[in-house]
C-alpha cells in the first residue's frame, strides 16, 4: 500500500513538475505562427531532447536568405542560428531552398538542400551536429540528386528522404510537377548518403493536382505520400495526399483532398509545404502559410504548428489549421514573461493604406505573444523608439527582443526607468553587428519602464520592427546557446530624403544637338545622350521633348546611391507620351543591377507597356505591378511609382491605380541610372518632357504638386 501511495505520489509530482509555465492571459497552446520571422518550406525533426526546424529564409530574393536553423527544447520558445555552409566552387551560394536533415547510422548528420544557380540541384552535407558546421559531401560539387533526373528537363527541388523499417532510404523530390511529368522516387545509398539509384517519376494521376514539396512517411504498412497542390503564391495553396502498399506505388489519391486549406476566415491563407512530427502516438503537421496583410507574390511566409489526425493507416482527416497551434507536450522552463499584455507607446506607428488594406502596425503588437503581429514604425528613418510600462516596478534580469528578421542585424539601445522620465541604460547594442533571434540582453534592474530604441539595421530600407519584446524577473538555460559570428557589413544607408535624378524640359533651353542634359538632383552631373534619342521641338509651342526611340540618358561616372540598394524606399515621376503601346518591355527607368543575382525582388525599375513587366518590373510575373488601366496611347500621362519600403504604388494622371505589399532586395552594387531604357536594353519608344527619380516615397499631396508644377504639353506625334 506504502508503494502504491509513493507511485502515485511521485506521478502526482511529475506531473506539476512538468506542467507548462502559465502566463496571465495565456494557455497551454503555442501559438500560430511559431516562429516569430520570415519562414517557408519547414523540415522539422527531434535530435536527443532538441527540436529542429529547418525552412527556407523567405521574403528576400525568391526565398534566397542566410541558411538558418531553429532550435528549442520545448516547442514554445526558439532560438535563431546562421549555420556555415560552403559554397560552391564555381558559384557563391543565395539559395538555401527547402532544406531537409538526416541522422546517419555513422552519428554524423547529412543536409541537403536545393539550389537552382547552376542547375536545379540537390546538394549534401554533412556535419557532427545538427547544427554544423558543415562540409561537403562532394568536393567536386556533384549533387546528390542533379538537374535532369531522372528525366531531362526535371528540376531537382524540394527532396525530402525517408527511412524504411528495413534501413532503406528513399527521396522523393519535385517541383511545379504538373508540367514536368510528376514526382520523382528514388534510393539513397544509406552507406555514403551521397547518391542516389532506381529513380523514376510517380505518374501524374496517383497524385492529383499536384505542385511540389512531397512528403513520405508511414502509418503502420502503409505508405502515405503527401505534397502540396495548387499555387505557392496565392489562396489556392494547399496539402494533399495519396497512400499505397509500397515506396513506389501504385498510390491511390485521398478521398478527402486536400486536407489542409486556407480557412473560411482567410486567418490561415495559402498553407502547404509542410513536414511530420511524431511525438510518441501523436502527430504534429509543421507547415508555412501567407502573412497578414498579404505581400505580392506569397514570399512573406511563416511556419506554423497543428495536429494531424488520422482515420485509419491509409485516410489523414482534414487538418484544422489553427491560430492557437497545439498543446504543448513539453515542459518548459522559461519563467513568465512579465510583459505580456504590458501597455506600449512608441515614436511613430506604419499605417499601411491601400486599396486592400487599412492596417496599423501598433506598438502593443510588441507585447502580445503573437508571431502574427509586429509593431513597425512609420518610416524606415532611425532612430524609432517602444516603451514598455510593466504596471509597477520588478526585478528585470532578462529582456529578449524578437527583431523582424532573424538572420540580419539591428543596432538599439535598452534604457529603463522607475518613472518614465528619467532613464539608464540596461543594455547597449548601439555597435552590435550580430544578428539572432531573439536578441537576449541581461542585467539585473528595478523597472517600470523599459525602451527599446532602434539605431540602425544590417540592410537598407529595413524598418525598426519587433515582433515580440519578452521580459523576465529571472535567467533560464538557453538550449545549445549559439551565437552567430559578427557580421563584416556596414549598417545600411540612409534616405537624402532628396530628388536624386531629374529634369524638366519645359524650364530648360536644351540645343537640339546636345550631347546631354543637366542633371538637377542632388546627384549631379549630366545625362548622357546614348543610342537613337533626339532632343526635338514641338512644332506648335516650340517647347522641347526627348524623343526616344533606341536610346537613354545615362548619368555616366556616378554610382547609384546606397540609399536605393536592398529595400530602400522610392519613386519615379515622369511625364510621357507613349505613341504606341504592344507586347515590348519599354522601360522608363531603371537603376538596379539585374545580373549581380538575377532573382524576383532583386531588380526593379518603372515600365510603360502591358506585357510582362507591367508597371515596375522584379523579375517575375507573380511580382511585377501591372497597371489596372494602362494608359492610352498617343496621350500625355504623368506616372508615378512609389515605394516606401512595405507598399508599392503606381499612380497615372495623379490617381492611384493599383499597389501591392512588397519587399524588395535589390543590387545596385554595378549599376547604372537609365531614363529610357533597362539594364538589358528593355527600351522606351516614345516622349518624356520631365523625369524625377527620388530616394522616398512621395506623398500623395506631393504627387498632386508635381503634377501641378511639371505639367507639360502634348507632344505631337508624327504620324
Amino acid at each position: 500500500m506504502r508503494r502504491l501511495l509513493v507511485a502515485v505520489l511521485s506521478g502526482f509530482l511529475m506531473l506539476n513538475a512538468c506542467k507548462p509555465v502559465m502566463q496571465k492571459n495565456e494557455t497551454e497552446h503555442l501559438g500560430n505562427p511559431v516562429l516569430p520571422g520570415w519562414f517557408a518550406d519547414p523540415t522539422i525533426k527531434k535530435f536527443g531532447d532538441i527540436y529542429y526546424i529547418y525552412a527556407t529564409t523567405d521574403n528576400e530574393m525568391l526565398a534566397s536568405g542566410a541558411p538558418t536553423v531553429w532550435y528549442s527544447n520545448d516547442l514554445k520558445n526558439w532560438y535563431n542560428y546562421t549555420m556555415e555552409i560552403p559554397s560552391l566552387n564555381s558559384v557563391n551560394l543565395k539559395n538555401f531552398w527547402a532544406p531537409d536533415i538526416i541522422e546517419g547510422d555513422d552519428g554524423r548528420y547529412y543536409l541537403y538542400f536545393g539550389n537552382c544557380q547552376a542547375g536545379c540541384n540537390i546538394y549534401g552535407y554533412v556535419s557532427d551536429t545538427p547544427v554544423g558546421p558543415w562540409i561537403k559531401l562532394h568536393d567536386d560539387d556533384t549533387p546528390v540528386i542533379a538537374h535532369n533526373y531522372p528525366i531531362d528537363g526535371f528540376p531537382s527541388l524540394d527532396a525530402q528522404f525517408f527511412k524504411d523499417d528495413d534501413g532503406v532510404i528513399y527521396g522523393y523530390w519535385g517541383t511545379w510537377v504538373h508540367y514536368n511529368s510528376g514526382y520523382a522516387v528514388g534510393i539513397l545509398n544509406n552507406k555514403t548518403l551521397d547518391e542516389m539509384s532506381a529513380s523514376q517519376n510517380i505518374p501524374l494521376e496517383q497524385t492529383p493536382e499536384p505542385f511540389e514539396a512531397a512528403y513520405m512517411m508511414k502509418k503502420n504498412n502503409k505508405y502515405i505520400l503527401m505534397y502540396s497542390g495548387a499555387s505557392c503564391h496565392d489562396e489556392t495553396y494547399n496539402v494533399r495526399y495519396s497512400w499505397s502498399d509500397s515506396p513506389y506505388g501504385p498510390f491511390t489519391p485521398g478521398k478527402n483532398n486536400p486536407i489542409l486549406q486556407t480557412n473560411v476566415d482567410g486567418t490561415v491563407h495559402g498553407p502547404g509545404h509542410h513536414s511530420v512530427l511524431q511525438d510518441g502516438d501523436d502527430y504534429y503537421i509543421v507547415y508555412h502559410k501567407h502573412d497578414y496583410p498579404f505581400t505580392a507574390g506569397g514570399l512573406a511566409r511563416q511556419v506554423c504548428i497543428d495536429s494531424l489526425i488520422f482515420e485509419n493507416d491509409s485516410t489523414i482527416k482534414a487538418v484544422v489549421p489553427t491560430l492557437q497551434g497545439i498543446q504543448s507536450p513539453v515542459c518548459s522552463d522559461v519563467p513568465e514573461n512579465i510583459a505580456l499584455g504590458a501597455k506600449t507607446n512608441a515614436s511613430s506607428v506604419y499605417h499601411l493604406q491601400s486599396p486592400d488594406y487599412d492596417y496599423k502596425y501598433l506598438p502593443e503588437f510588441a507585447t502580445d505573444d503573437n508571431n502574427a503581429t509586429m509593431w513597425k514604425a512609420a518610416n524606415n528613418s532611425f532612430p524609432q523608439n517602444i516603451v514598455i510600462d510593466l504596471g509597477t516596478k520588478q526585478k528585470v534580469s532578462r529582456v529578449a527582443t524578437f527583431f523582424e528578421f532573424a538572420s540580419y542585424y539591428y543596432q538599439y539601445k535598452i534604457e529603463y526607468s522607475e518613472d518614465g522620465e528619467s532613464w539608464e541604460v540596461f543594455a547597449d547594442q548601439s555597435s552590435n553587428q550580430t544578428s539572432g533571434s531573439p536578441m537576449i540582453d541581461d542585467n539585473d534592474v528595478s523597472a517600470r519602464f523599459l525602451k527599446v530604441t532602434v539605431l540602425g539595421s544590417e540592410k537598407t530600407g529595413t524598418y525598426a520592427a519587433i515582433w515580440n519584446l519578452k521580459v523576465y524577473s529571472s535567467r533560464f538555460e538557453i538550449p545549445l546557446n549559439l551565437t552567430n559570428k559578427p557580421s563584416n557589413n556596414e549598417p545600411g544607408a540612409a534616405s537624402s530624403k532628396s530628388l536624386l535624378v531629374g529634369f524638366d524640359l519645359n524650364n530648360k533651353d536644351v540645343a537640339p544637338n546636345a550631347k546631354s542634359i543637366k542633371n538637377e538632383g542632388l546627384l549631379g552631373g549630366e545625362l548622357a545622350k546614348r543610342g537613337e534619342l533626339e532632343i526635338i521641338s514641338d512644332k506648335e509651342t516650340g517647347k522641347k521633348v526627348v524623343h526616344f526611340k533606341k536610346g537613354a540618358l545615362v548619368l555616366d561616372g556616378i554610382e547609384v546611391p546606397k540609399a536605393l540598394e536592398w529595400n530602400g524606399a522610392f519613386s519615379v515621376a515622369t511625364w510621357v507620351n507613349n505613341p504606341e503601346i504592344d507586347d515590348r518591355d519599354e522601360c522608363l527607368a531603371s537603376w538596379c543591377d539585374r545580373t549581380e543575382f538575377y532573382l524576383a525582388n532583386s531588380y526593379n525599375a518603372v515600365h510603360y507597356n502591358r506585357s510582362n513587366f507591367g508597371a515596375v518590373a522584379h523579375l517575375d510575373g507573380h511580382f511585377d505591378l501591372p497597371y489596372k488601366n494602362l494608359p492610352g496611347a498617343g496621350d500625355l500621362h504623368f506616372i508615378v511609382v512609389t515605394f516606401d519600403g512595405v507598399v508599392e504604388k503606381v499612380y497615372v494622371d495623379g490617381k492611384l491605380d493599383n499597389a501591392q505589399n512588397m519587399l524588395l532586395s535589390s543590387s545596385v552594387k554595378n549599376a547604372t541610372i537609365r531614363i529610357g531604357a533597362s539594364d538589358f536594353g528593355e527600351n522606351y519608344s516614345g516622349y518624356m518632357t520631365s523625369f524625377g527619380l527620388y530616394d522616398y516615397a512621395l506623398s500623395t499631396n506631393e504627387i498632386l504638386e508635381l503634377l501641378q508644377t511639371t505639367k507639360s504639353f502634348e507632344a505631337k506625334v508624327e504620324k
